[in-house]
């Protein structure tokens, strides 16, 4: 179980996000090295081609990534992220990205992501790094 105080610090922040906003993320669980994030699949997300922008998946996977990785206090930054798409959502499906941390080091974090939809059909999945820095989260203060 991660420390009480960063959890609810981070999903404060988290919830006051901008660049969250804009997608309508919402934070479902927060642990030590695991989060759980939702959005809705709006009009406002489809491409050119009518379905949901692969750019809109990747930032879900990217913002439960946020919450886990940095569910321990110290700002971790993204390395790298390898996606795989399988199936587009539908209209109205709530998309739950899942982050787990698979691997922890003092200065690397790994992370499996998977995103699903409303029906459970897994939509896309991630490995992703993080390189963990020694400074702590700036909103945690004294």
């Amino acid at each position: 179980m991660g420390d009480a105080n960063v959890l609810r610090c981070l999903s404060e922040e988290l919830s006051r996000e901008p660049f969250g906003k804009v997608f309508g993320f919402r934070l479902k669980k927060i642990d030590a090295g695991h989060a759980i994030v939702e959005m809705e699949v709006t009009e406002k997300l489809q491409n050119s081609i009518g379905i949901i922008h692969g750019g809109a998946i990747f930032s879900l996977m990217d913002q439960a990534f946020q919450a886990a990785s940095n569910s321990h206090g110290t700002i971790a930054v993204a390395l790298n992220l390898n996606v795989t798409y399988f199936k587009s959502p539908q209209l109205g499906d709530i998309l739950e990205a899942e982050a787990r941390e698979v691997n922890l080091t003092r200065r690397t974090g790994a992370y499996a992501i998977e995103v699903k939809d409303s029906g459970g059909s897994l939509i896309a999945n991630c490995q992703a790094l993080v390189y963990r820095k020694d400074n702590p989260l700036p909103f945690l203060g004294e």
